[in-house]
C-alpha cells in the first residue's frame, strides 16, 4: 500500500548482440549468461522478448574482422549484420520495438566510435558517418536509434537527416551522458573490440567526475532533438539519473552494463549474493528516476515480475 517506486516489463530494454562470424555465436565469458546469437538466434530471442512483454531490443553487431576498416564503410552498409538482425526482428515480432546503436566501433579497426585521423578522432567528419548509419537503420525498419559515440552535434545532424528522407517517426535515444568508464570491459569482449583500441576514448566520452559537463550535454542533446536521453553506465551514475530527471523533465533511461551485470551475476552464480539483488539494482534505477532501463537481466526479470 506505501510502495513508492514500481518495477514492470514495461520498463526493460534487452540488449541483444548478433554475429555474423562464424563460430562466434557462443556464451561471452565475461558476461555469464550472455551469448553472441546467429540470425536465426536473434529471431528466436525476438519470439522471446514479445512472449514475455520486454517492449523493445537493442542490436548490437559483432562483425567480421575484414568488415574493420578505419574508413568504416561497412557502419552504413544495409547488409551489414546489424541492419540484417533489424529486418529479421521486425518480420518475426511486428509489434516487438527494435533500437539500434550508432557508433562506429564494430567497424572501425581503430576500436574508436569515430574516424582516427593522425591519432586524432575527427568530429565532424565522424559526424557524417554518423548519418549515414542511422538513415541505412531507419530504412532497415528501426524504431529508436541510439547514437552513443559522443560526438558534438551528431544529433542535430541525425534528426535533419532523417526528417528530409522521410523519417521522422523514428526516434532518437541520445546516449547523451555517457561516461569513459571502466564498466565497459566485457562489452568490448562481446562485440569483438577487446585489444583493438588505440589508445582510450577519453577526448570524447565524459570524465567520471563531472557532473555539470554531463547535464551540458543532456541540454545539447534535448536542444538538437532527442527525444529520449541516457546515462551511461547506471548504477555508479544513479546521481547523474536523478539530476536529468529532475532537471529536464524528459524521458530519461540507463543503461545497467556489461560490467554492472558481471559483477551481479558472478557474485550471484559464486552463491555470496541471492538471485533477489538482481531486481533490487533493477528497482534502484526506476527510484533514482529513470523511466526506463537496458539490461542483459530483462529476460529473467521479465519472468521474475510476472
Amino acid at each position: 500500500m506505501v510502495t513508492e517506486t514500481t518495477l514492470s516489463v514495461a520498463d526493460l530494454i534487452w540488449p541483444v548482440f548478433v554475429t555474423e562470424v562464424a563460430g562466434a555465436d557462443v556464451d561471452i565469458p565475461s558476461m555469464p549468461g550472455v551469448r553472441r546469437y546467429t540470425l536465426d538466434g536473434v529471431r528466436q530471442a525476438a519470439e522471446r522478448a514479445a512472449e514475455l512483454g520486454i517492449p523493445a531490443i537493442c542490436i548490437f553487431p559483432h562483425s567480421d574482422q575484414d568488415h574493420r576498416t578505419e574508413s568504416c564503410e561497412r557502419a552504413w552498409d544495409p547488409d551489414n549484420i546489424g541492419n540484417r538482425a533489424i529486418r529479421a526482428v521486425k518480420e518475426t515480432a511486428p509489434d516487438l520495438m527494435v533500437m539500434t546503436d550508432i557508433a562506429l566501433d564494430p567497424y572501425n579497426a581503430n576500436g574508436h566510435d569515430g574516424i582516427v585521423r593522425g591519432g586524432v578522432i575527427v568530429n565532424d567528419e565522424t559526424v557524417e558517418c554518423l548519418v549515414r548509419m542511422a538513415l541505412a537503420q531507419a530504412e532497415a525498419g528501426a524504431d529508436i536509434l541510439g547514437p552513443s559515440d559522443m560526438m558534438d552535434g551528431r544529433i542535430g545532424a541525425i534528426r535533419t537527416a532523417l526528417e528530409a528522407n522521410g523519417h521522422s517517426d523514428v526516434a532518437i535515444m541520445s546516449y547523451a551522458a555517457k561516461y569513459a568508464s571502466g564498466f565497459y570491459g566485457p562489452f568490448r569482449d562481446a562485440v569483438g573490440a577487446s585489444g583493438r583500441l588505440v589508445g582510450d576514448k577519453k577526448t570524447y566520452q565524459i570524465n567520471p567526475a563531472n557532473r555539470e559537463e554531463a547535464l551540458r550535454c543532456v541540454a545539447r542533446d534535448l536542444s538538437e532533438g532527442a527525444d529520449m536521453v541516457m546515462v551511461k553506465p547506471g548504477m555508479a551514475y544513479l546521481d547523474i539519473c536523478r539530476e536529468v530527471r529532475d532537471r529536464f523533465a524528459a524521458p530519461t533511461f540507463a543503461y545497467q552494463v556489461s560490467g554492472e551485470y558481471a559483477m551481479i551475476e558472478g557474485a550471484i552464480r559464486q552463491g555470496w549474493l541471492g538471485r533477489e539483488v538482481m531486481l533490487e539494482s533493477l528497482l534502484a534505477f526506476r527510484r533514482a528516476g529513470c523511466d526506463g532501463i537496458l539490461t542483459y537481466f530483462a529476460p529473467e526479470a521479465a519472468e521474475a515480475l510476472a
